[in-house]
């Protein structure tokens, strides 16, 4: 046999975790053929001596899903191992759509994921209005690695409520009705899932709750109703349980998700879980009642982060902590060169140290009430915000915090912060990890990753252009957690793998993919593991319309290999595009569960 790509001489992690082995690989026609002894020739070979190989990453939780339409790379997942994406997380997506309604969309996800409306509007090519046409769309175009496509809540309820769309208005029997027939018709076609946000943080461009943010249990019930009968298809939500209100409204909140989870008929669901300074132990409190739903049979899964949920700031970035003073606001549509020269100015300088910021929350703005308590209290990010470096250090002590470098320099922290966003011609930029750090340590990661009920996720590749850059998560996953991690413990590089294959394969229902095998896609990494290290996250404008987002690089990455072609050597992408859109429930996707 002549194979079409031999893999020869690595230290193969075939995904299912167990202890590597020394094996070859051989492809053909986008297939894995053989692992092991693979006599044969080959159109190419690869040679892995001295290199890890695993199968490709999964994504659970991206929003590639207005860049999907314009973009053939979905950078920067790509650079990152990950050869299979799933878009439409926290119900904010654009299928269905009416063309007198994609503005509306557009403003939502400017808002919620922080992607640049302009970019939205000039780079998407609207060719669809259902999800099933959204489907049909994408995979006409060329990509460089595989996507797949959840069902959205919000443009679903814009879709059959028109105006009344809003989150503070019930959806009426035939509303639901509508919903879980389109629903079922996406599922039919292709989509991998449901997903849905109830979270106050969540706000269009134009400062108003999402529309699915207050559905009621009978509505999530009932759209979850369309699963029922099918052997594929997964839900999620993001919920932060009304933590911005008065009271106390997380057990209420976690019965409306079991209801909308079992309206599903078994089908796998998950949730986000994070660690949040204002509610410190209320990831404790999601973990129990997770741990219940499973008791009495409900498939839940916690989607985890392996690192902070960071805020990347700077004087590019959506967000700073001079937004809101009048002097900064004044110069803030200035170039960033004109901005910096103002603000060297000591006179300047003084004038807006002097000022207070003045309200950033509220009607008309997609700024959450926690951004304003943060400013209030700057002190506290202060202590909690960083320098990350040229070879970024996510895991810092409060010895290296800006409060400190404040505190040994003899001046206010927002002078500090001040002083330090004007490096590099006003290019520095600052890292605040707003969760996950609340105890300036990571080993309640390491707990919540360890859970039996966790699952990789949070990542949102494609979203939050501006002010967050954890696209990265694989990489950081495998050279921090298995290798350079000294401040506590660390993970086994074979149950690193693990959770990013096999795992969201097995829960997603990706039976094709997810592991190094004999009849399964040969999405394959060859990693210089003794070389795989993370690059300092960068500003770059190459978005629609001249708009800009947050990139972060990787070194180490031999070859990233989508359906038996490379589309990564040495860390640059060839060009090659092999990527499709998964439809499941199509023949080999078919869920095994």
């Amino acid at each position: 046999m002549v194979y079409d790509l031999k893999i020869t001489g690595g230290t193969v992690y075939d995904g299912d975790g167990g202890e590597p082995r020394q094996a070859d690989i051989a492809v053909r026609d986008g297939v894995i053929v053989a692992v092991g002894d693979c006599p044969g020739e080959a159109r190419e070979t690869l040679d892995a001596g001295g290199h890890i190989v695993t199968p490709g990453f999964i994504d659970l939780h991206t929003h590639y899903d207005g860049q999907v339409s314009w973009d053939p790379e979905l950078r920067p997942s790509i650079n990152h191992g990950v050869s299979t994406v799933v878009m439409g997380s926290c119900g904010v997506g654009f299928a269905p759509v009416r063309r007198e309604d994609r503005d509306r969309l557009v403003r939502l996800m400017e808002g919620v994921e922080d992607i640049p409306g302009i970019a939205l509007t000039e780079g998407m090519s609207w060719d669809w209005e259902s999800l099933p046409d959204y489907l049909d769309a994408l995979e006409r175009k060329p990509h460089a690695i595989d996507f797949a496509v959840q069902v959205t809540h919000d443009p679903l309820r814009v879709y059959v409520m028109g105006e009344r769309a809003v989150f503070n208005e019930a959806a009426t029997p035939e509303d639901i009705d509508a919903m879980r027939r389109l629903t079922r018709e996406a599922l039919e076609a292709g989509a991998i899932g449901f997903s849905t946000g109830r979270s106050d943080v969540h706000r269009s461009a134009d400062g108003e709750w999402t529309p699915s943010s207050e559905a009621t249990a009978e509505e999530l019930a009932g759209i979850a109703a369309a699963f029922q009968g099918l052997d594929h298809g997964v839900l999620q939500a993001v919920n932060d349980f009304d933590l911005e209100r008065e009271g106390d409204a997380f057990d209420r909140e976690f019965d409306i998700l079991e209801a909308f989870a079992r309206g599903a008929g078994g089908r796998p669901f998950s949730l986000s879980l994070m660690q949040r300074d204002f509610a410190p132990d209320q990831w404790l409190r999601i973990i129990e009642r997770a741990e219940q739903a499973h008791a009495n049979g409900l498939d839940i899964r916690l989607q985890v982060a392996p690192r902070g949920i960071g805020v990347i700031t700077g004087l590019q970035c959506t967000f700073h902590p001079f937004i809101g003073f009048p002097s900064y606001k004044a110069i803030s549509q200035l170039p960033l060169g004109e901005r910096v020269a103002r603000m060297r100015d000591p006179a300047f300088k003084r004038r807006l140290l002097g000022e207070e910021s003045e309200k950033l929350a509220g009607d008309g703005t997609p700024v959450p009430p926690i951004v304003d308590a943060l400013m209030a209290a700057i002190d506290y990010v202060a202590s909690k915000t960083f320098l990350l470096g040229d070879n970024p250090d996510y895991e810092q002590t409060a010895e290296t915090s800006l409060l400190h470098m404040a505190e040994e320099r003899g001046i206010p922290a927002l002078e500090m912060i001040y002083d330090l966003l004007l490096e590099d011609e006003g290019r520095a930029l600052l890292y605040f990890p707003i969760y996950n750090y609340t105890e300036m340590s990571f080993d309640n990661l390491h707990t919540m990753m360890q859970h039996p009920l966790s699952i990789m996720g949070l990542s949102d590749g494609g979203a939050h252009v501006g002010t967050i850059c954890d696209s990265s998560f694989p990489t950081y996953l495998l050279s921090y957690w298995t290798r350079d991690r000294d401040r506590g413990a660390r993970l086994p590089l074979a149950d690193a793998v693990r959770r990013l294959t096999a795992d969201i394969a097995d829960y997603a229902g990706l039976n094709d993919r997810g592991r190094l095998r004999p009849g399964l896609k040969a999405n394959i990494n060859v990693i210089d593991y003794e070389r795989l290290r993370l690059f300092a996250p960068r500003m770059v404008q190459d978005l629609p319309a001249g708009g800009q987002r947050l990139l972060q690089d990787a070194a180490g990455y031999r070859a990233i290999i989508v359906a038996g072609e490379t589309v990564v050597t040495d860390d640059r992408l060839t060009g090659a595009r092999p990527g499709r859109l998964v439809r499941a429930g199509r023949g080999a996707l078919q869920s095994a569960a």
